[in-house]
């Protein structure tokens, strides 16, 4: 109970210290309350007759989650201070699952724990073995932009990258490539900087802090990354040089139109204490109306220099590859194989309802992830979401069922069904 009333003493300390940091002169305006949103996110999942999971949950497996946003800002005339206020709701089958899994298995933590960065800024309200509610702050930075500048510091994102579906550029805090809901990825503790040349051109520079696993600040774990972004004519072209934990980092990207289309791609060497490892992603998109609808569609080819070359995908294998296994821990990858192929169509039934097919492919295994999402505006400040994904493959592979490390279990998963409805306020 102490420790309860520490944290929450502890948040407010910090947010009245940012506070005080701010230039000391009249708010062009009074502190105001931003807008924010609620959420209620129902999952559905089922599972093969050899699936681990079925040990400690029944089918189908069940969640349902909740998620308030309430955004505030402080503004003068050229600094502003963000803060974004969380509190989530977990209670189902996945709290059971993460609490009872054998410790060689990790799930994602359903709740985002600030173990590792700068300032721990998540408490734990309430939990059991099924349900978990919590409150954070996950936005909480300064702001000061003058005419060619921008300095931004505290808990923030930032995105680089020029992959629309796998992103080995965007190494800080990405999505997974097969999540439903986008909108909002955790920030990091982070000093962000930002200068605009006259020219058009921008250079980027970011300094993110974190703890190591005994909590200690060490620069072992920190990450710095220089990005460059520029033109040659209509198109653009990403250079970057980063240091992230042991690796140093060379990246190069661009974008390219080609008739009415647009090619993108990224290029990653990262030099680990033990081997340079090459990934790479390329897509291309186009649009177009076809029977009185908008349509746009997507291929993206990924090389993951990371992952496994030879399927096999049992915690004896993976162990041999640390390199991927922390990076999957940190949640910088999301894949197992060396090569994907994805192909995503973005059909607009009505100007209110967006239908998007998806499937990922692991060239190598042949298995591969269908998902189809329907995004509906109901009214102007409500949205449904929802997500049919299905998993195919042989036993073994990775959409099909990786070997669990226990003898005739499988990972596997056969169908997930997602249905968020949110509103905006």
């Amino acid at each position: 109970m102490i420790s309860h009333y520490l944290k929450s003493f502890a948040l407010a300390s910090l947010l009245s210290a940012m506070i005080s940091a701010l230039p000391h002169r009249t708010f062009a305006e009074p502190p105001v309350f931003d807008g924010g949103h609620f959420k209620y996110l129902f999952l559905l999942n089922t599972f093969p007759d050899d699936s681990l999971f079925l040990d400690y949950v029944d089918e189908p497996a069940i969640d349902n989650n909740a998620d308030l946003r309430l955004k505030f800002g402080w503004k003068t005339d050229s600094t502003s201070l963000v803060t974004d206020y969380q509190m989530i709701a977990r209670y189902g089958d996945s709290i059971a699952l993460n609490n009872e899994l054998p410790s060689i298995i990790t799930l994602p933590n359903s709740i985002p724990v600030d173990d590792f960065r700068l300032f721990d800024l998540t408490q734990i309200i309430s939990q059991n073995d099924k349900r978990v509610i919590a409150h954070r702050l996950d936005r909480l930075y300064v702001d000061i932009t003058t005419a060619d500048a921008v300095v931004r510091i505290g808990r923030q994102v930032v995105s680089w990258g020029n992959g629309l579906i796998f992103t080995p550029l965007d190494f800080l805090n990405p999505f997974d490539p097969a999540a439903i809901d986008k909108e909002y990825k955790s920030g990091d503790d982070m000093l962000y900087g930002q200068y605009l040349i006259q020219n058009g051109d921008d250079l980027q520079a970011v300094w993110v802090v974190r703890r190591d696993i005994n909590g200690e600040l060490s620069n072992a774990v920190n990450s710095s990354s220089v990005k460059y972004h520029g033109f040659i004519n209509n198109n653009e072209y990403d250079l970057l040089f980063a240091r992230h934990y042991d690796d140093n980092i060379l990246g190069i990207g661009s974008v390219v139109n080609i008739g009415g289309a647009v090619l993108r791609g990224d290029l990653t060497l990262t030099g680990t204490p033990t081997d340079t490892v090459t990934s790479l992603v390329t897509s291309l998109s186009y649009s177009w109306v076809s029977w009185g609808h908008n349509f746009s569609g997507i291929i993206e080819y990924f090389y993951n220099g990371f992952g496994q070359t030879n399927n096999d995908y049992s915690p004896a294998a993976l162990s041999q590859n640390p390199d991927l296994v922390k990076r999957i821990v940190r949640g910088e990858l999301f894949t197992l194989s060396r090569e994907y192929l994805a192909a995503s169509a973005m059909i607009e039934i009505t100007p209110l309802w967006m239908l998007t097919p998806n499937v990922f492919i692991n060239t190598r295994d042949r298995s591969f992830l269908t998902q189809i999402v329907s995004s509906y505006d109901i009214e102007q400040d409500w949205q449904l979401l929802a997500a049919l994904s299905v998993p195919i493959g042989a036993a073994g592979t990775e959409y099909g069922g990786i070997d669990s490390g226990i003898a005739g279990k499988s990972l596997g998963t056969e169908l997930n069904l997602f249905v968020q409805l949110a509103w905006y306020f």
